[in-house]
Formats: structure tokens, sequence, C-alpha cells
């Protein structure tokens, strides 16, 4: 899955010169929190719902007044992404970066945006979870052609494979995590353990 596939196009965003209270109303109106931020069609800032709150607050050391231009309080280095970029990529920007957006270039023209909702979105659509589904966990040993055999005993189960996620544990052991076409992961896990896998979800059921 790209960047592309999850942005946000046509992008809602506003000029550098706009007042603070017309950025506010803005992201009232869409119910966003983030507004990129043109001069012409140039994108020189992001402004988020925070910045507004934090300039305008009687905290600030000089608050602004909300007739103010936006390009006073809005961030000017801007972290973007491109459309062809993988989606995990940009979650790991983002989470690295601690921020909230990220505006997508294609070239220099705003092509779209995403955000922290749009990637929780792409993590459901990845793990196969907008649709009815069932959720295996197993623990492969180190032999080679683990995760082979593993898929071909799904298969001759009669489940078919959503999706396949892989993590170490802390040992460092491969954990595979399947979503699956069935509701009855129970007895898919039985026949599973009955092939020698270490199944760690679902538990065994107790009758």
């Amino acid at each position: 899955m790209l960047v592309r596939d999850i942005m946000h196009s046509p992008v809602v965003s506003i000029g550098a010169d706009a007042r603070l209270d017309e950025a506010y109303a803005r992201m009232q109106s869409y119910r966003i929190r983030h507004l990129p931020v043109l001069d012409g069609e140039r994108l020189v800032g992001v402004v988020t719902d925070r910045d507004l709150r934090l300039a305008t607050s009687a905290l600030h050391p000089h608050p602004f007044q909300s007739g103010a231009e936006v390009r006073e309080v809005m961030t000017r280095e801007v972290v973007t992404a491109a459309p062809l970029e993988p989606v995990e990529e940009a979650a790991r920007v983002m989470r690295d970066r601690k921020i909230g957006c990220l505006p997508v270039l294609e070239g220099e023209r705003l092509a779209g945006i995403i955000t922290g909702p749009d990637l929780l979105d792409a993590l459901i659509e990845l793990t196969g979870m907008s649709a009815p589904s069932g959720r295996l966990a197993v623990e492969l040993g180190e032999a080679p052609g683990q995760l082979v055999r593993l898929i071909d005993a799904v298969d001759a189960a009669g489940a078919e494979i959503l999706s396949v996620l892989s993590y170490p544990d802390r040992t460092q052991h491969p954990h595979v995590i399947l979503r699956v076409d069935t509701l009855h992961t129970h007895m898919l896990a039985d026949r599973l353990r009955a092939a020698d896998f270490d199944v760690s979800w679902p538990p065994h059921k107790a009758w």
C-alpha cells in the first residue's frame, strides 16, 4: 500500500495571508485539525488547531489576535511525503518526528495529505480486519521453510489467508499473525497444533 492509496485529495488548505479566525473556521467547517499553508501554489507551512489555540491563549507570552495572519504562527519546516512512498515509511516518519500529518507533494504540487487516522485505517485494511475474519498467532521454529509449511497447512484446512504479519519476540523467535476468512479459529488452531505448530492464539479451548 502506498501513500497515494490513503491520502486525501483534493486538499483543504489556506493562504499564508489568511487570518487566524479564518483558519479556525475552515478547520471547524471541514472537521479537520491540520491545514497546509500555501503562498500562491507553493507549500510554505502547516498550521494546526493546536497552533491556533496556543497562539491565541492568554498563557502565550505575547498572544496573537484573531486577525493575525496564519504565516505568523504556522510551522515553516514542513515534513512531506511523496505519493509513491510506502505507507509504513510514512508511519515511521510521523512517529519519529512526532507530527500529526504529512502533506503529499508531487513535484512541487500539493497532491494530498495523510494524518494519523489515515494510517490506522491503512493498518485495518492491511491486516484484513475490514471484513469478517479470524486471527491466529503462531510461533515458528528456526528451521527454514516453516512459513511455507504453515501456509500449506492453513490451505489444506480449507481456510484462506487474508493477511500475514510477522515479528520477533523477546527471544528473537519469529511470530506470525494470520488473518483468515473464518471465525472458527479454534478448529483451525487445533489442526495446526496437530501438525506440530506452536499456536498461541486462540488459546486451547476448555471443553
